[in-house]
């Protein structure tokens, strides 16, 4: 027996443009819509260029309200697709308070739920501290349709306790949208290791939870305005593993790509009897992990 989601994912290359990005965007969820996807996942921040590169006050007018007019034109979208859609926006909450907020829209283009970026980075080309508040919706799937998506963004997908989290709080597949690459100056053997490692560590949260995992990064160039570095460039790469880590779809790591992706829902369930983790998880001999570091 399965359960088979038709899972949509679109890796794009941004410009400063929104406008067309939203179009472009628009255009390719119809057409998976139109191939049969039931579930579409965009990447992190997708209407605009990844601006944290630099710290400026003026990137803040970026921001839109949660619901807003960005909403409405991806809920419109959502509805005349017929599709559950994960979108990746810039959240204006308040005046000077602002989050990396994932919403997800159900196939009537109501919004289903939202996630809060919780894990905030802050290196060199990623200064994303000085934009976001961290979340504090905690870690909780949203319920869809089509069942209930463990939401998380980008830097959150290092954390084996995030996945975690989201799993034992009943999470059907867990969802990264994306915005990393390599800093321009790494040697082409750093750069290699650091994006296999960003694929090994999401597939050993797909291991250790039996859950499958969709994550979906930007690709091309982005420049450093700044000139303090010599820019980004997204690695894409884009894959979906299943409950057991195996890779069931991974995209170019140059170009541009939409793929729809056959997961079977039902095998985490068969995945989860053969390595019962959750069963014989020790959660009596575990308080230590609230602390910092053991010194």
């Amino acid at each position: 027996m399965t359960k088979i989601l038709r899972t949509g994912i679109i890796q794009q290359a941004n410009t400063a443009d929104s406008a067309d990005n939203r179009r472009r965007l628009a255009e390719k969820i119809l057409n998976l819509a139109s191939e049969g996807a039931q579930l579409v996942v965009l990447q992190e921040l997708h209407d605009t260029l990844y601006f944290c590169q630099e710290e400026h006050v003026d990137w803040c007018s970026l921001a839109v309200p949660v619901p807003g007019e960005t909403t409405e034109f991806y809920a419109d979208i959502a509805r005349r697709a017929g599709v559950v859609l994960v979108c990746s926006l810039f959240e204006r909450r308040a005046p000077g308070l602002y989050h990396n907020t994932a919403v997800v829209f159900d196939t009537d283009g109501t919004i289903a739920g939202k996630y809060r970026k919780m894990h905030i980075p802050d290196d060199p080309a990623y200064y994303e501290k000085f934009y976001f508040t961290p979340g504090d919706m905690g870690f909780e799937p949203v319920n869809t349709s089509l069942g209930r998506l463990g939401i998380l963004v980008c830097w959150d997908q290092w954390y084996p306790e995030a996945a975690r989290l989201m799993a034992l709080a009943g999470a059907e597949i867990l969802i990264y949208p994306t915005a990393i690459g390599f800093e321009s100056s790494d040697p082409v053997d750093e750069q290699q290791r650091q994006r296999q490692a960003w694929i090994t560590i999401q597939r050993g949260h797909a291991i250790a939870n039996g859950l499958p995992v969709v994550a979906v990064n930007r690709v091309g160039h982005e420049t450093d305005n700044t000139g303090m570095t010599a820019g980004i460039t997204f690695w894409g790469s884009s894959f979906v593993a299943g409950p057991q880590g195996e890779i069931l779809f991974q995209a170019s790591d140059s170009d541009e790509e939409t793929a729809i992706i056959d997961i079977d829902m039902l095998r985490s369930e068969h995945v989860r009897r053969w390595w019962p983790f959750l069963r014989d998880r020790r959660i009596d001999a575990y308080a230590d992990l609230l602390k910092r570091f053991r010194d």
